[in-house]
């Protein structure tokens, strides 16, 4: 039988009992038709995943007692995804499979080329909130409100790489790249940028090419919708530094 999981920002102890939100509780009691004694887990991204059962409902409103720690608060990998945003159901898509495929932070980014104007990063979260509680993370990934891509790359952390998609063909083949750090033992925190579906313009490129930690890459000898190249650049990501990787 499945485990119904569900993601709380609220701190965990033995016999606490933890209140859920109006949605989630709709969820429980009129989607998934749960009731009193009914077991659910919670997980809030820092006490590992706690199994529970439903102690109180109420018309809008349960709440759920704690019984014990079934897993432990894992480290989990740190990789930042950065993209353009695309049309609605094309960036919930991205949202939803990055947080699958591990990443820690979805950073929405304007640039010259992208057709999107607005991003609901509200939205943005409880997709990834929804992955996360369906995939079996044990923490959420942070939503950033967007941003125009120079402003990322002025404040860059100096101790984070970052791998951008170059459709001119001057990058490096992602897997190369990768296979290179792995061989170095190198573990900087890193991050991918995945640009508009009309690529980065020139200004942008050479910005990006002014970064010494900055590294172009390429995804292969097909042109890649940006959906696709997020879930395609994430996936090598993982097999091979991620925790895909075997030792």
């Amino acid at each position: 039988m499945r485990v119904t999981r569900l993601f709380v920002d609220h701190s965990f102890s033995s016999e606490q009992s933890v209140p859920l939100s109006e949605a989630q509780a709709h969820y429980l009691m009129n989607v998934l038709r749960m009731g009193l004694g009914d077991p659910v887990q919670l997980f809030n991204g820092r006490d590992g995943e706690w199994r529970g059962l439903i102690d109180k409902i109420t018309r809008r409103r349960c709440s759920i007692t704690l019984e014990k720690q079934v897993s432990d608060q894992r480290t989990e990998p740190d990789l930042w995804l950065i993209f353009a945003p695309i049309k609605r159901a094309r960036i919930d898509f991205v949202a939803t499979k990055a947080t699958e495929l591990g990443v820690s932070a979805l950073i929405p980014v304007f640039t010259e080329f992208t057709d999107v104007s607005r991003v609901n990063t509200q939205r943005l979260q409880s997709n990834a909130m929804e992955a996360a509680e369906q995939c079996g993370r044990l923490s959420v990934p942070e939503v950033d409100e967007p941003v125009n891509l120079s402003e990322v790359m002025k404040d860059w952390p100096e101790d984070r790489l970052l791998l951008y998609c170059d459709e001119t063909g001057g990058g490096i083949s992602i897997n190369e790249y990768l296979a290179g750090q792995k061989a170095t033992g190198r573990t900087e925190p890193m991050a991918i940028l995945i640009g508009p579906e009309g690529g980065f313009s020139r200004s942008e490129l050479d910005l990006l090419k002014e970064k010494t930690n900055f590294t172009a890459i390429d995804l292969g000898p097909r042109i890649l919708r940006a959906d696709t190249a997020a879930v395609a650049a994430l996936s090598c990501w993982q097999s091979v530094l991620g925790d895909w990787a075997s030792e």
